[in-house]
C-alpha cells in the first residue's frame, strides 16, 4: 500500500510525526521530511536510514505561502509526485494562554497581580500565531500540493486536528480556535477535491504521551498530576495514547483499498475521551 509511494510529513520531526515517518518508511514509502528546523529533521533521517528507509528533508515555514509553493515544487522537481501529504505541523504558545480558567476582575488593573493572568494579558501577536500556525499553516500545504495530485489523477491529504476540537480544553483559545476551523475546513475541502480523486480526512489525537506531557501530566505508572488525574478519570481506557496509536489510524486514512470511499472526517483517537461528559 505504501511501497514507492512518496509521501510528504510537515512538522516531521515532531513526536507524532516522527513516529509517522518511520512506520511509513518502514513499510517502503519515500518519506519528504519537512521541518522549520532542518536540522531536526536531520535527525530523524539519520534513524530512518539507519533503519533501511529512505527520505529527504526540506526546511520550510508552514505559515509563508511564498516558501510553501516553493516546497512544492522542489518536491516534484525532486521526486516526481506528492502522493500522500500529512499536514503535522502545528502547535501551542504559552505566550497565548492565560495562567487562569476564568474571568477575574484584577486582569483589568493596571496594578494587576503577576499571578493574575488572564485573557486580556495574553499576548495578542502570539495569539494570531497560533491561530495562523494551526490554520494556513495547514491550508498552504494542502493547496499547495494537491494542484500537483489533480494533475496525477488523485491522492490522501491528512490534517492535525485535536480534542480541543470539539471542546475547548481551559486557557486554550487560540489552540481551540484553530483546531476547531482545521476540522471544518477538512470537510470543505475534501467536498471541493471529491472528484478530483483527492481525498482528505484528519486525526484528532487524544493526550499522546510525550516529553512534554510528561511533565504536565504525569504518567500512569509513575504518578500523575492533578491535571493528569483528571484526563485518566475522563478516558474510559484508562490510559494515554503513544505516537504509534496515531501511526494505524493515518495509515488506514491514506489506504484507498481500506478507506476508499472515505472523505471530509475526523477520526478522534482518544481512548474514549470524547465518550464522557464528566458527569
Amino acid at each position: 500500500m505504501l511501497k514507492e509511494k512518496v509521501v510528504v510529513i510537515t512538522g516531521a520531526a515532531g513526536v507524532i510525526c516522527s513516529e509517522i515517518a518511520r512506520d511509513f518508511a518502514s513499510r517502503g514509502a519515500f518519506v519528504v521530511l519537512v521541518d522549520l528546523l532542518v536540522e531536526n529533521a536531520e535527525k530523524l533521517a539519520d534513524k530512518i536510514r539507519t533503519e533501511g528507509g529512505k527520505c529527504k528533508c526540506y526546511a520550510c515555514d508552514v505559515t509563508d505561502k511564498t516558501a510553501v509553493d516553493k516546497l512544492a515544487d522542489e518536491v516534484i522537481a525532486n521526486h516526481g509526485r506528492c502522493d500522500i501529504l500529512i499536514n503535522g505541523a502545528g502547535g501551542n504558545s504559552a505566550k497565548a494562554q492565560p495562567k487562569i480558567i476564568k474571568f477575574d476582575p484584577r486582569e483589568l488593573e493596571d496594578d494587576r497581580p503577576e499571578d493574575i493572568v488572564g485573557i486580556y494579558n495574553v499576548d495578542m501577536e502570539a495569539f494570531e500565531g497560533v491561530l495562523r500556525l494551526n490554520t494556513m499553516g495547514t491550508v498552504y500545504p494542502l493547496l499547495a500540493f494537491a494542484k500537483y495530485m489533480v494533475k496525477q489523477g488523485g491522492g490522501n491529504i491528512v490534517n492535525f486536528a485535536s480534542m480541543n476540537t470539539y471542546c475547548p480544553l481551559t486557557r486554550n483559545f487560540a489552540y481551540a480556535m484553530a483546531k476547531a476551523a482545521v476540522a471544518n475546513f477538512t470537510q470543505a475541502f475534501a467536498a471541493y477535491f471529491a472528484e478530483s480523486g483527492i481525498r482528505i480526512n484528519a486525526v484528532a489525537p487524544g493526550f499522546i504521551l510525550n516529553p512534554r506531557s510528561r511533565l504536565i501530566l504525569g504518567t500512569v505508572e509513575e504518578g500523575l498530576t492533578k491535571r493528569g488525574k483528571d484526563v485518566i478519570d475522563h478516558t474510559p481506557m484508562g490510559k494515554f495514547g503513544t505516537a504509534n496509536d496515531i501511526c494505524g489510524c493515518v495509515r488506514w486514512l491514506v489506504d484507498d483499498t481500506s478507506s476508499g470511499f472515505v472523505t471530509g472526517i475526523t477520526v478522534p483517537v482518544d481512548g474514549g475521551f470524547l465518550t464522557l461528559s464528566g458527569v
